[in-house]
């Protein structure tokens, strides 16, 4: 009322009741004693115009430059006032400007613009532009970033999917709260005080589920060098296994390897499974029906849509749950398979460990050789390693029995990590 009697803002006209925005005009906003529920027109100027020189230079802001949610952060292009002053909304330092189509409105595009080159603005005419007529701009951000807000705009879109628009109403007619001048400023410190503690447990949290990823590594490196649980010396010698089993196995020269632990050998990758690479299945034996073909981009998707076949081929081409698998091609890794029986496809070999060596150790001992594969691998367009080389790698092969403690002692570590970064 003083701003109006002071004549710095008019006082609103009530449009004509339309079809279209009566839950605008007759809806007020509850508020707190001392605050006034108010239509957004009578603390905004919308979409103002800038009357400058051609030849200034301003800041353009396409909607690429404004970040989504809650930061309110935006970039800008330097550019030439009478290259964007026609087709494009105008603005300047200061004001907010809120984007009006879908999906923008919901990812909270919306900003407050500031540190634009001679203080003047142009932008894309998806923003809508609001000038605070003596209310904190920032205190409203937050209010247009509000769920209350985005719930109220997109209760009438208009306009086809992928391209629609917020009613005009919310930026004219919405009732939205109006708090004493001092309030605002007091809310607008509180959720930055709560926003910044949010930042540093989400930081916190990225921290730690980085540590926790390192952890695991380690946990690997240390068991496939013998630290990770003591050996006992009443274990059967990882060699004298081997010879047991195959009385000519001739094992590696490992004098290098001069801290070996007890009872320990090494082997090669080669020595320790048996490697069956994937078939190459050609376009024209895919089927709807049938079992799945298993490729590389498959393994990790659990969701993914597989080529079928109902040929049927060599059974070693087909994988079933618990199988160890190997990824050579493209993205190296070690998988053990959870799924359903299936063909093998090309680039993957199908790992079957000797009776020397446990399966699932043998895959903690491929995961924890990632690194050395990758260093051992060549190709720009797709990464791969060759059956030869991959084979040649020496591995450490502990005895059995300690192999089978090692598992227990990786799987009980894991689960409590798992348990801390599912509590996250």
């Amino acid at each position: 009322e003083r701003l109006i009697k002071e004549g710095k803002i008019k006082k609103s006209k009530k449009s004509a009741k339309t079809s279209d925005t009566p839950h605008y005009e007759q809806v007020l906003f509850e508020v707190p004693e001392g605050w006034e529920s108010v239509p957004v027109s009578e603390l905004f100027c919308l979409n103002p115009k800038s009357e400058i020189s051609d030849d200034t230079g301003v800041g353009f802001i396409p909607m690429t430059c404004v970040d989504d949610g809650f930061s309110g952060n935006h970039s800008f292009e330097e550019r030439i006032w009478k290259e964007v002053k026609k087709g494009y909304c105008h603005f300047q330092n200061g004001d907010i400007g809120v984007a009006k189509i879908s999906p923008c409105f919901e990812n909270l595009k919306s900003t407050i613009f500031q540190n634009l080159p001679n203080n003047y603005g142009a932008g894309t005419t998806e923003l809508v532009i609001l000038r605070p007529i003596n209310v904190c701009a920032k205190f409203y951000l937050y209010l247009f970033k509000s769920k209350w807000y985005i719930d109220e705009g997109t209760k009438y879109f208009k306009g086809v999917v992928g391209q629609q628009r917020v009613h005009k109403g919310i930026f004219t007619d919405l009732q939205i709260p109006l708090p004493p001048l001092a309030e605002q400023q007091r809310i607008i410190t509180e959720i930055e005080r709560w926003f910044s503690l949010i930042d540093i447990i989400e930081n916190d949290k990225d921290n730690l589920q980085a540590t926790i990823k390192q952890a695991k590594s380690k946990i690997l490196d240390l068991a496939i060098h013998g630290k990770l649980i003591p050996q006992d010396p009443n274990d059967e010698p990882a060699i004298d296994l081997l010879k047991r089993i195959n009385p000519d196995f001739t094992p590696c020269d490992n004098g290098h390897y001069e801290q070996l632990p007890q009872g320990w050998t090494t082997i090669k990758v080669g020595d320790v499974a048996n490697y069956i690479n994937g078939r190459a299945f050609k376009p024209e034996e895919w089927e709807q029906e049938g079992l799945p073909i298993i490729r590389i981009q498959n393994l990790n998707d659990k969701n993914a849509s597989y080529n079928r076949t109902t040929e049927t081929f060599e059974s070693k081409f087909l994988i079933h749950s618990g199988d160890l698998l190997f990824a050579w091609a493209a993205s190296l890794g070690t998988y053990i398979w959870n799924g359903n029986d299936a063909w093998l496809n090309q680039h993957i070999f199908k790992v079957e460990p000797y009776l020397f060596i446990e399966k699932q150790y043998l895959y903690y001992v491929f995961e924890a050789m990632t690194t050395e594969f990758y260093t051992q691998s060549h190709g720009s367009s797709m990464v791969h390693i060759t059956k030869k080389q991959f084979e040649d790698i020496e591995l450490f092969l502990p005895p059995l029995e300690e192999q089978k403690r090692i598992i227990q002692a990786i799987e009980l570590i894991t689960i409590k990590l798992d348990l801390i970064m599912e509590g996250l």
